[in-house]
Protein backbone atom coordinates (compact mmCIF):
# COMPACT_ATOMS: atom_id res chain seq x y z
CA UNK A 1 0.00 0.00 0.00
CA UNK A 2 1.05 3.62 -0.57
CA UNK A 3 3.44 4.83 2.12
CA UNK A 4 2.69 2.06 4.60
CA UNK A 5 5.48 0.81 6.84
CA UNK A 6 6.81 -1.39 4.02
CA UNK A 7 6.66 1.27 1.30
CA UNK A 8 9.04 0.31 -1.56
CA UNK A 9 10.16 -2.80 0.36
CA UNK A 10 9.05 -5.46 -2.11
CA UNK A 11 10.81 -8.51 -0.61
CA UNK A 12 11.10 -10.03 2.84
CA UNK A 13 14.85 -9.44 2.78
CA UNK A 14 14.31 -5.75 2.04
CA UNK A 15 11.85 -5.45 4.90
CA UNK A 16 14.22 -7.09 7.38
CA UNK A 17 17.16 -4.93 6.28
CA UNK A 18 15.21 -1.71 6.48
CA UNK A 19 13.43 -2.27 9.78
CA UNK A 20 16.33 -3.97 11.57
CA UNK A 21 19.35 -2.14 10.14
CA UNK A 22 18.52 1.11 8.34
CA UNK A 23 15.44 2.63 9.88
CA UNK A 24 16.88 3.87 13.17
CA UNK A 25 20.34 4.94 12.00
CA UNK A 26 21.18 8.58 12.71
CA UNK A 27 21.47 10.95 9.76
CA UNK A 28 24.82 12.38 8.78
CA UNK A 29 23.90 15.07 6.25
CA UNK A 30 27.29 15.86 4.78
CA UNK A 31 26.08 18.29 2.10
CA UNK A 32 23.19 20.73 2.36
CA UNK A 33 22.36 24.39 1.87
CA UNK A 34 20.51 25.18 5.08
CA UNK A 35 21.26 28.35 7.00
CA UNK A 36 23.24 27.81 10.23
CA UNK A 37 21.92 31.10 11.58
CA UNK A 38 18.40 29.68 11.61
CA UNK A 39 19.67 26.72 13.64
CA UNK A 40 21.38 28.99 16.16
CA UNK A 41 18.36 31.26 16.48
CA UNK A 42 16.10 28.19 16.64
CA UNK A 43 13.70 29.74 14.18
CA UNK A 44 10.00 29.03 14.40
CA UNK A 45 7.72 29.15 11.37
CA UNK A 46 4.31 30.79 11.29
CA UNK A 47 2.95 28.29 8.77
CA UNK A 48 3.84 25.31 6.59
CA UNK A 49 4.44 27.43 3.50
CA UNK A 50 7.37 29.16 5.15
CA UNK A 51 9.15 25.95 6.07
CA UNK A 52 8.00 23.87 3.08
CA UNK A 53 7.92 26.15 0.03
CA UNK A 54 10.25 29.00 0.91
CA UNK A 55 13.42 28.66 -1.16
CA UNK A 56 12.54 25.19 -2.48
CA UNK A 57 13.13 25.44 -6.22
CA UNK A 58 12.21 21.75 -6.64
CA UNK A 59 8.62 22.63 -5.79
CA UNK A 60 8.77 25.90 -7.71
CA UNK A 61 9.71 24.08 -10.94
CA UNK A 62 6.85 21.63 -10.57
CA UNK A 63 4.36 24.43 -10.00
CA UNK A 64 5.60 26.30 -13.06
CA UNK A 65 5.28 23.12 -15.12
CA UNK A 66 1.67 22.85 -13.97
CA UNK A 67 0.97 26.35 -15.26
CA UNK A 68 0.74 28.06 -11.88
CA UNK A 69 1.28 31.84 -12.13
CA UNK A 70 4.57 33.01 -10.62
CA UNK A 71 2.65 35.12 -8.12
CA UNK A 72 1.59 31.90 -6.36
CA UNK A 73 5.15 30.55 -6.39
CA UNK A 74 7.54 33.34 -5.44
CA UNK A 75 5.30 36.42 -5.47
CA UNK A 76 5.68 38.69 -2.47
CA UNK A 77 2.09 39.93 -2.64
CA UNK A 78 0.42 36.50 -2.48
CA UNK A 79 -0.43 35.11 0.94
CA UNK A 80 1.29 32.00 2.30
CA UNK A 81 -2.15 30.41 2.56
CA UNK A 82 -2.89 30.86 -1.15
CA UNK A 83 0.55 29.57 -2.13
CA UNK A 84 -0.02 26.42 -0.09
CA UNK A 85 -3.44 25.81 -1.65
CA UNK A 86 -1.93 26.08 -5.14
CA UNK A 87 0.88 23.70 -4.16
CA UNK A 88 -1.63 21.17 -2.85
CA UNK A 89 -3.56 21.32 -6.14
CA UNK A 90 -0.38 20.61 -8.10
CA UNK A 91 0.91 17.89 -5.78
CA UNK A 92 -2.34 15.96 -5.97
CA UNK A 93 -1.63 15.15 -9.64
CA UNK A 94 2.18 14.87 -9.49
CA UNK A 95 2.26 11.17 -10.38
CA UNK A 96 5.78 9.88 -11.01
CA UNK A 97 7.54 12.85 -9.44
CA UNK A 98 9.66 12.21 -6.31
CA UNK A 99 8.12 15.30 -4.73
CA UNK A 100 4.92 13.30 -4.39
CA UNK A 101 6.72 10.73 -2.24
CA UNK A 102 8.91 13.21 -0.35
CA UNK A 103 6.06 15.57 0.45
CA UNK A 104 3.82 12.84 1.82
CA UNK A 105 6.68 11.35 3.84
CA UNK A 106 7.26 14.80 5.33
CA UNK A 107 3.57 15.22 6.14
CA UNK A 108 3.59 11.85 7.93
CA UNK A 109 6.88 12.15 9.78
CA UNK A 110 6.52 15.75 10.97
CA UNK A 111 2.79 16.45 11.08
CA UNK A 112 1.18 13.05 11.57
CA UNK A 113 -0.99 13.45 8.46
CA UNK A 114 -1.59 9.97 7.01
CA UNK A 115 -3.81 11.00 4.12
CA UNK A 116 -3.16 12.24 0.60
CA UNK A 117 -2.76 15.98 0.08
CA UNK A 118 -4.84 17.42 -2.76
CA UNK A 119 -7.06 20.39 -3.48
CA UNK A 120 -10.03 18.86 -1.65
CA UNK A 121 -8.33 18.63 1.75
CA UNK A 122 -5.72 21.38 1.41
CA UNK A 123 -7.50 23.69 3.82
CA UNK A 124 -7.71 21.02 6.52
CA UNK A 125 -4.04 20.09 6.12
CA UNK A 126 -3.10 23.77 6.29
CA UNK A 127 -4.77 24.03 9.69
CA UNK A 128 -3.35 20.76 11.03
CA UNK A 129 0.22 21.55 9.98
CA UNK A 130 0.11 25.11 11.30
CA UNK A 131 -1.22 23.94 14.64
CA UNK A 132 1.68 21.48 14.88
CA UNK A 133 4.19 24.22 14.07
CA UNK A 134 2.98 26.15 17.11
CA UNK A 135 3.54 23.12 19.34
CA UNK A 136 6.48 22.39 21.61
CA UNK A 137 9.38 20.85 19.71
CA UNK A 138 8.56 22.32 16.29
CA UNK A 139 11.30 24.92 16.11
CA UNK A 140 14.22 24.35 13.73
CA UNK A 141 16.22 22.52 16.39
CA UNK A 142 13.17 20.48 17.26
CA UNK A 143 12.73 19.39 13.63
CA UNK A 144 16.40 18.38 13.50
CA UNK A 145 16.12 16.40 16.73
CA UNK A 146 12.91 14.79 15.54
CA UNK A 147 14.78 13.53 12.47
CA UNK A 148 17.66 11.99 14.48
CA UNK A 149 20.27 14.12 12.69
CA UNK A 150 23.73 13.58 14.11
CA UNK A 151 25.82 15.83 11.84
CA UNK A 152 25.03 18.65 9.41
CA UNK A 153 27.61 20.06 7.00
CA UNK A 154 26.52 23.39 5.59
CA UNK A 155 27.90 25.13 2.48
CA UNK A 156 30.01 28.18 3.25
CA UNK A 157 31.94 30.79 1.31
CA UNK A 158 35.60 31.52 2.17
CA UNK A 159 34.65 35.03 3.33
CA UNK A 160 32.06 33.73 5.80
CA UNK A 161 32.71 34.60 9.45
CA UNK A 162 31.38 31.20 10.62
CA UNK A 163 29.98 32.99 13.66
CA UNK A 164 26.88 30.78 13.79
CA UNK A 165 29.00 27.64 13.68
CA UNK A 166 31.08 29.03 16.54
CA UNK A 167 28.00 29.69 18.64
CA UNK A 168 26.48 26.29 17.92
CA UNK A 169 29.74 24.52 18.76
CA UNK A 170 29.78 26.28 22.12
CA UNK A 171 26.16 25.40 22.94
CA UNK A 172 26.02 22.23 25.08
CA UNK A 173 22.22 22.05 24.81
CA UNK A 174 22.25 21.19 21.10
CA UNK A 175 23.70 17.77 20.37
CA UNK A 176 23.79 17.85 16.55
CA UNK A 177 27.19 18.82 15.15
CA UNK A 178 26.84 21.69 12.64
CA UNK A 179 30.06 21.92 10.66
CA UNK A 180 31.10 24.25 7.83
CA UNK A 181 32.05 23.04 4.35
CA UNK A 182 34.30 25.17 2.14
CA UNK A 183 32.72 26.35 -1.16
CA UNK A 184 35.18 28.66 -3.01
CA UNK A 185 33.30 28.98 -6.32
CA UNK A 186 33.23 32.78 -6.23
CA UNK A 187 37.01 32.90 -5.94
CA UNK A 188 37.43 30.52 -8.87
CA UNK A 189 34.84 31.88 -11.31
CA UNK A 190 37.13 34.39 -13.01
CA UNK A 191 34.66 34.87 -15.86
CA UNK A 192 31.94 36.34 -13.63
CA UNK A 193 31.41 40.13 -13.71
CA UNK A 194 31.43 40.18 -9.89
CA UNK A 195 34.79 38.38 -9.55
CA UNK A 196 36.94 41.45 -8.81
CA UNK A 197 34.38 42.72 -6.29
CA UNK A 198 34.56 39.36 -4.57
CA UNK A 199 38.37 39.53 -4.41
CA UNK A 200 38.01 42.75 -2.44
CA UNK A 201 35.91 40.90 0.14
CA UNK A 202 38.46 38.11 0.30
CA UNK A 203 41.25 40.65 0.78
CA UNK A 204 39.41 42.19 3.71
CA UNK A 205 38.90 38.96 5.63
CA UNK A 206 42.28 37.38 4.84
CA UNK A 207 44.48 40.44 5.27
CA UNK A 208 46.25 39.60 2.00
CA UNK A 209 46.53 42.07 -0.89
CA UNK A 210 45.34 40.02 -3.87
CA UNK A 211 47.26 41.40 -6.83
CA UNK A 212 48.46 38.10 -8.28
CA UNK A 213 47.49 34.46 -8.50
CA UNK A 214 50.17 33.71 -5.93
CA UNK A 215 48.53 36.21 -3.57
CA UNK A 216 45.10 34.67 -4.21
CA UNK A 217 46.48 31.28 -3.19
CA UNK A 218 47.93 32.84 -0.04
CA UNK A 219 44.59 34.44 0.85
CA UNK A 220 42.76 31.16 0.28
CA UNK A 221 45.28 29.32 2.46
CA UNK A 222 44.66 31.81 5.28
CA UNK A 223 40.94 31.22 5.08
CA UNK A 224 41.31 27.45 4.83
CA UNK A 225 43.27 27.52 8.08
CA UNK A 226 40.42 29.52 9.64
CA UNK A 227 37.84 27.02 8.38
CA UNK A 228 39.96 24.08 9.57
CA UNK A 229 40.06 25.55 13.04
CA UNK A 230 36.26 25.62 12.92
CA UNK A 231 36.10 21.87 12.24
CA UNK A 232 35.69 22.11 8.47
CA UNK A 233 36.81 18.86 6.83
CA UNK A 234 34.94 19.06 3.52
CA UNK A 235 35.19 21.20 0.43
CA UNK A 236 32.65 21.47 -2.34
CA UNK A 237 32.87 22.77 -5.90
CA UNK A 238 30.20 23.45 -8.51
CA UNK A 239 31.86 22.93 -11.89
CA UNK A 240 30.54 22.86 -15.43
CA UNK A 241 32.82 19.85 -15.80
CA UNK A 242 36.12 18.67 -14.34
CA UNK A 243 38.69 20.23 -16.64
CA UNK A 244 42.29 19.36 -17.50
CA UNK A 245 44.18 22.38 -18.89
CA UNK A 246 47.78 22.50 -17.63
CA UNK A 247 49.88 25.61 -18.26
CA UNK A 248 52.97 27.31 -16.91
CA UNK A 249 52.58 29.47 -13.81
CA UNK A 250 53.54 32.55 -15.82
CA UNK A 251 50.59 32.03 -18.17
CA UNK A 252 48.20 31.68 -15.24
CA UNK A 253 49.59 34.89 -13.74
CA UNK A 254 49.14 36.70 -17.06
CA UNK A 255 45.49 35.61 -17.24
CA UNK A 256 44.99 36.80 -13.66
CA UNK A 257 46.61 40.20 -14.25
CA UNK A 258 44.64 40.74 -17.45
CA UNK A 259 41.40 40.01 -15.62
CA UNK A 260 42.30 42.48 -12.88
CA UNK A 261 42.81 45.04 -15.65
CA UNK A 262 39.32 44.38 -16.96
CA UNK A 263 39.92 41.87 -19.76
CA UNK A 264 37.61 38.86 -19.56
CA UNK A 265 39.30 35.52 -20.24
CA UNK A 266 38.62 33.43 -23.30
CA UNK A 267 37.05 30.00 -22.63
CA UNK A 268 40.49 28.43 -22.99
CA UNK A 269 42.03 30.89 -20.53
CA UNK A 270 39.16 30.34 -18.14
CA UNK A 271 39.88 26.60 -18.11
CA UNK A 272 43.59 27.19 -17.60
CA UNK A 273 42.93 29.40 -14.59
CA UNK A 274 40.34 27.06 -13.09
CA UNK A 275 42.60 24.04 -13.55
CA UNK A 276 45.43 25.85 -11.75
CA UNK A 277 43.00 26.93 -9.03
CA UNK A 278 41.69 23.40 -8.53
CA UNK A 279 45.20 21.95 -8.48
CA UNK A 280 46.21 24.36 -5.74
CA UNK A 281 43.18 23.82 -3.51
CA UNK A 282 43.32 20.04 -3.98
CA UNK A 283 46.88 20.09 -2.66
CA UNK A 284 45.73 22.05 0.38
CA UNK A 285 42.88 19.61 0.96
CA UNK A 286 45.35 16.74 0.89
CA UNK A 287 47.59 18.51 3.39
CA UNK A 288 44.70 19.32 5.71
CA UNK A 289 43.03 15.92 5.42
CA UNK A 290 39.88 17.33 3.82
CA UNK A 291 37.51 15.66 1.37
CA UNK A 292 37.07 17.27 -2.05
CA UNK A 293 33.56 17.15 -3.49
CA UNK A 294 33.14 17.89 -7.21
CA UNK A 295 29.59 18.54 -8.44
CA UNK A 296 29.32 18.90 -12.20
CA UNK A 297 27.09 18.28 -15.21
CA UNK A 298 24.76 21.24 -14.66
CA UNK A 299 23.96 24.10 -16.99
CA UNK A 300 22.78 26.96 -14.82
CA UNK A 301 20.57 30.03 -15.18
CA UNK A 302 19.16 29.16 -18.60
CA UNK A 303 16.19 31.53 -18.47
CA UNK A 304 17.76 34.96 -18.88
CA UNK A 305 14.77 37.13 -17.94
CA UNK A 306 13.99 35.06 -14.84
CA UNK A 307 17.65 34.98 -13.79
CA UNK A 308 17.85 38.76 -14.06
CA UNK A 309 14.66 39.04 -12.03
CA UNK A 310 15.26 36.40 -9.36
CA UNK A 311 18.96 35.47 -9.38
CA UNK A 312 20.53 31.99 -9.16
CA UNK A 313 19.13 28.83 -7.55
CA UNK A 314 15.52 29.64 -8.33
CA UNK A 315 14.68 26.70 -10.58
CA UNK A 316 16.10 27.49 -14.02
CA UNK A 317 18.98 25.01 -14.25
CA UNK A 318 19.20 21.80 -16.28
CA UNK A 319 21.34 18.73 -16.91
CA UNK A 320 24.35 19.30 -19.17
CA UNK A 321 25.61 16.49 -21.39
CA UNK A 322 29.21 17.74 -21.67
CA UNK A 323 31.44 16.21 -19.02
CA UNK A 324 34.47 14.60 -20.71
CA UNK A 325 35.54 11.65 -18.59
CA UNK A 326 39.02 11.81 -20.11
CA UNK A 327 39.57 15.22 -18.52
CA UNK A 328 38.18 14.08 -15.18
CA UNK A 329 40.57 11.14 -15.15
CA UNK A 330 43.45 13.33 -16.30
CA UNK A 331 42.80 15.84 -13.53
CA UNK A 332 42.85 13.14 -10.85
CA UNK A 333 45.94 11.62 -12.46
CA UNK A 334 47.62 15.03 -12.41
CA UNK A 335 47.01 15.27 -8.67
CA UNK A 336 48.15 11.70 -8.06
CA UNK A 337 51.40 12.33 -9.97
CA UNK A 338 52.15 15.13 -7.54
CA UNK A 339 51.11 13.21 -4.45
CA UNK A 340 48.31 15.67 -3.69
CA UNK A 341 45.15 13.71 -4.53
CA UNK A 342 42.78 14.12 -1.57
CA UNK A 343 39.82 11.93 -0.74
CA UNK A 344 37.37 12.87 -3.48
CA UNK A 345 33.70 12.42 -4.20
CA UNK A 346 32.43 12.84 -7.77
CA UNK A 347 28.85 13.74 -8.65
CA UNK A 348 27.55 14.23 -12.17
CA UNK A 349 24.06 15.52 -12.77
CA UNK A 350 23.95 13.45 -15.94
CA UNK A 351 23.15 9.78 -15.26
CA UNK A 352 24.93 8.86 -18.50
CA UNK A 353 28.16 9.54 -16.58
CA UNK A 354 27.56 6.82 -13.98
CA UNK A 355 29.72 4.15 -15.62
CA UNK A 356 32.49 6.64 -16.41
CA UNK A 357 32.63 7.77 -12.78
CA UNK A 358 32.55 4.24 -11.43
CA UNK A 359 35.44 3.14 -13.63
CA UNK A 360 37.48 6.28 -12.89
CA UNK A 361 37.17 5.50 -9.17
CA UNK A 362 38.99 2.23 -9.54
CA UNK A 363 42.04 3.94 -11.03
CA UNK A 364 42.83 5.97 -7.91
CA UNK A 365 41.74 4.05 -4.82
CA UNK A 366 44.10 3.86 -1.84
CA UNK A 367 44.44 1.80 1.30
CA UNK A 368 44.25 5.02 3.32
CA UNK A 369 40.44 4.77 3.38
CA UNK A 370 37.60 2.57 2.23
CA UNK A 371 36.38 4.23 -0.96
CA UNK A 372 39.12 6.88 -1.11
CA UNK A 373 37.50 8.11 -4.34
CA UNK A 374 33.70 8.00 -4.23
CA UNK A 375 30.73 8.14 -6.58
CA UNK A 376 28.36 10.48 -4.80
CA UNK A 377 24.71 9.70 -4.25
CA UNK A 378 22.17 10.58 -6.93
CA UNK A 379 21.54 14.29 -6.44
CA UNK A 380 19.27 17.12 -7.52
CA UNK A 381 17.50 15.96 -10.70
CA UNK A 382 18.49 12.34 -9.96
CA UNK A 383 17.40 11.79 -6.35
CA UNK A 384 14.27 9.95 -7.43
CA UNK A 385 13.51 6.22 -7.48
CA UNK A 386 15.12 5.46 -10.84
CA UNK A 387 18.08 7.78 -10.34
CA UNK A 388 18.97 6.34 -6.95
CA UNK A 389 18.47 2.78 -8.16
CA UNK A 390 20.68 3.32 -11.21
CA UNK A 391 23.46 4.93 -9.16
CA UNK A 392 23.42 2.12 -6.58
CA UNK A 393 23.47 -0.60 -9.23
CA UNK A 394 26.20 1.06 -11.28
CA UNK A 395 28.44 1.46 -8.25
CA UNK A 396 27.71 -2.13 -7.25
CA UNK A 397 28.59 -3.44 -10.70
CA UNK A 398 31.75 -1.40 -11.24
CA UNK A 399 32.96 -0.47 -7.77
CA UNK A 400 32.69 -1.30 -4.07
CA UNK A 401 29.15 -0.57 -2.96
CA UNK A 402 29.86 -1.63 0.62
CA UNK A 403 32.12 1.41 0.93
CA UNK A 404 29.55 3.86 -0.46
CA UNK A 405 29.29 7.23 1.30
CA UNK A 406 25.48 7.21 1.25
CA UNK A 407 22.77 9.84 1.07
CA UNK A 408 22.73 13.63 1.48
CA UNK A 409 19.85 16.11 1.32
CA UNK A 410 21.43 18.88 -0.82
CA UNK A 411 18.48 20.87 0.50
CA UNK A 412 17.51 24.27 1.86
CA UNK A 413 14.62 22.90 3.92
CA UNK A 414 14.53 21.60 7.49
CA UNK A 415 11.75 19.22 6.44
CA UNK A 416 13.90 17.41 3.87
CA UNK A 417 15.34 14.70 6.13
CA UNK A 418 12.82 12.02 5.05
CA UNK A 419 14.81 11.93 1.81
CA UNK A 420 17.25 9.80 3.79
CA UNK A 421 14.41 7.41 4.59
CA UNK A 422 13.50 7.33 0.89
CA UNK A 423 17.09 6.46 -0.02
CA UNK A 424 17.32 3.80 2.68
CA UNK A 425 14.16 2.10 1.47
CA UNK A 426 15.48 2.05 -2.10
CA UNK A 427 18.87 0.72 -0.99
CA UNK A 428 17.25 -2.11 0.98
CA UNK A 429 14.93 -2.83 -1.94
CA UNK A 430 17.90 -3.27 -4.30
CA UNK A 431 19.71 -5.50 -1.81
CA UNK A 432 16.56 -7.53 -1.23
CA UNK A 433 16.03 -8.11 -4.94
CA UNK A 434 19.62 -9.29 -5.36
CA UNK A 435 19.18 -11.76 -2.50
CA UNK A 436 15.77 -13.03 -3.66
CA UNK A 437 17.11 -13.49 -7.19
CA UNK A 438 20.06 -15.55 -5.93
CA UNK A 439 22.65 -12.94 -6.84
CA UNK A 440 23.87 -12.60 -3.24
CA UNK A 441 23.46 -15.01 -0.32
CA UNK A 442 20.98 -14.33 2.48
CA UNK A 443 23.83 -13.49 4.85
CA UNK A 444 21.82 -11.08 6.96
CA UNK A 445 24.66 -10.19 9.34
CA UNK A 446 26.87 -9.02 6.50
CA UNK A 447 24.02 -7.29 4.71
CA UNK A 448 23.03 -5.40 7.86
CA UNK A 449 26.63 -4.36 8.42
CA UNK A 450 26.81 -2.96 4.88
CA UNK A 451 23.50 -1.12 5.23
CA UNK A 452 24.47 0.44 8.55
CA UNK A 453 27.89 1.48 7.26
CA UNK A 454 26.37 3.23 4.24
CA UNK A 455 23.92 5.11 6.49
CA UNK A 456 26.85 6.24 8.63
CA UNK A 457 28.56 8.13 5.78
CA UNK A 458 31.79 6.77 7.20
CA UNK A 459 33.81 8.50 4.49
CA UNK A 460 33.01 11.84 6.12
CA UNK A 461 32.93 11.08 9.84
CA UNK A 462 35.11 13.55 11.73
CA UNK A 463 37.02 12.83 14.89
CA UNK A 464 34.58 14.39 17.35
CA UNK A 465 31.83 11.97 16.22
CA UNK A 466 33.74 8.75 16.92
CA UNK A 467 32.06 7.93 20.22
CA UNK A 468 28.55 7.94 18.79
CA UNK A 469 29.53 6.10 15.62
CA UNK A 470 30.82 3.12 17.56
CA UNK A 471 27.22 2.10 18.09
CA UNK A 472 26.96 1.40 14.38
CA UNK A 473 30.38 0.16 13.23
CA UNK A 474 32.57 -2.68 14.52
CA UNK A 475 35.60 -1.31 16.37
CA UNK A 476 37.87 -3.37 14.12
CA UNK A 477 36.75 -1.33 11.13
CA UNK A 478 36.93 2.12 12.69
CA UNK A 479 40.69 2.32 12.52
CA UNK A 480 40.61 1.94 8.75
CA UNK A 481 37.78 4.33 7.94
CA UNK A 482 38.21 7.30 10.22
CA UNK A 483 40.62 10.12 9.41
Amino acid sequence: MFLDKDFLLNTETARILYHEAAEDCPIIDYHCHINPREIWEDRRYDNITQVWLGGDHYKWRLMRSAGVPEAYITGSQTSDHDKFIKWAEVLGKAIGNPLYHWSHLELRRFFGFEGILNKENAEAVWLVANAKLKSEGYSVRGLINMSNVETICTTDDPVDSLEWHEKLAADPTFKTAVLPAWRPDKAMNIEKPTWTDYLAQLEAVSGVKIDSFAALKQALAVRMAFFHNHNCRLSDHALNYVMYAPAEEAEVEAIFKARLAGTLPTPEQENIFKFAFMTFVAGEYKRLGWVMQLHYGCRRDNNGPMFRKMGPDTGFDCVDNFAPSAQTAAFLGHLEDRGILPKTILYSLNTNDNAAIDTILGCFQKSEAVGYIQHGSAWWFNDHFDGMTEQIKSLGALGYLAGFVGMLTDSRSFLSYPRHEYFRRILCRVFGEWVEEGMYPADMDTLKEIVRAIQGAKFYIVLQRRRRCRRHFPLSRLSTILP
